[in-house]
């Protein structure tokens, strides 16, 4: 995946080809197509900044009806490129869920142009499954999840069928998907 001078724009994209386009996350086209998904680019230079804009976003989302916005993204591409110190910060962001009470409420998951599953290959398209253009935070509502995992028949199946895809589309098939975006 070749990134722009765009990260929303970039991560636009992504949601719509790979998100959606592979049908990676079954839920994520209902809210796209309503409209319900909040995109923020961050301006973060470092971990303070980015857990203080992190806090911001929690804090509107919590308060902000999901018909509204039901997930947000926040795409960071000036701090915690390296995916070890982002995966650090994630224990970071689910402390600070806490400390806002949040637990139960809302959560963070994670997607970076890095990813990697505890013992893979770095080449492993498998991690494909949470490679972004860019560092981002994903926050989700529970109870949205709750019903979405609810509505679906198996909702384990899932990663297994997102393995299988990948698998078949290979590398050079997710480069593909990508191919009208300007190499920099």
């Amino acid at each position: 995946m070749h990134a722009t001078d765009d990260p929303i724009a970039d991560t636009r994209r992504w949601l719509e080809r790979a998100v959606i386009g592979l049908n990676l996350c079954p839920f994520a086209k209902a809210v796209v197509a309503k409209g319900q998904v909040r995109m923020v680019l961050s301006d973060a230079r470092d971990e303070a900044t980015l857990l203080s804009e992190l806090g911001a976003e929690l804090l509107r989302l919590r308060d902000t009806a999901a018909t509204g916005v039901d997930t947000t993204l926040i795409v960071h591409p000036q701090v915690l490129a390296d995916f070890l110190d982002y995966n650090d910060f994630l224990e970071t962001a689910d402390a600070l869920v806490a400390e806002l009470e949040l637990e139960g409420v809302l959560q963070v998951a994670s997607f970076h142009p890095q990813y990697q599953f505890a013992d893979s290959h770095p080449d492993d398209i498998a991690n494909f499954t949470n490679r972004s253009p860019w560092p981002t935070l994903h926050l989700l509502r529970e109870d949205s999840v709750s019903r979405a995992v609810e509505a679906f028949p198996d909702p384990d199946e899932i990663v297994e069928r997102n393995v299988a895809t990948l698998e078949k589309l290979g590398l050079p098939g997710w480069r593909a998907l990508f191919e009208d975006v300007p190499r920099g």
